[in-house]
């Protein structure tokens, strides 16, 4: 339902990471930081893709921490974060 007043996000659209409750809820704690830190001014394509840029840096360090993994279950993987890290890798 859009809603001019309130800001939301789909975290993972296409099913890309395997996802647990701590690490949805530091995206989620990170999310309303950057919603506070906007808070009063006017959400314009600039802010939102900051906000943006930011969640998916946010993203990227659980993932590169290994605090969530790509689906290998994913319709499509594309890897959108960097290879995934193996031991070979390492």
């Amino acid at each position: 339902v859009p809603d001019l007043e309130h800001l939301t996000f789909d975290l993972d659209p296409d099913n890309e990471f395997l996802w647990n409750e701590e690490a949805i809820k530091k995206v989620q704690i990170r999310f309303e930081e950057l919603i506070d830190l906007y808070k009063g001014q006017e959400l314009n394509d600039y802010s939102l893709r900051k906000i943006g840029s930011d969640l998916e840096g946010r993203i990227r360090q659980l993932l590169q921490a290994g605090d969530i993994s790509y689906n290998p279950e994913c319709r499509v993987l594309n890897y959108s974060m960097g290879l995934p890290r193996t031991t070979e890798i390492l």
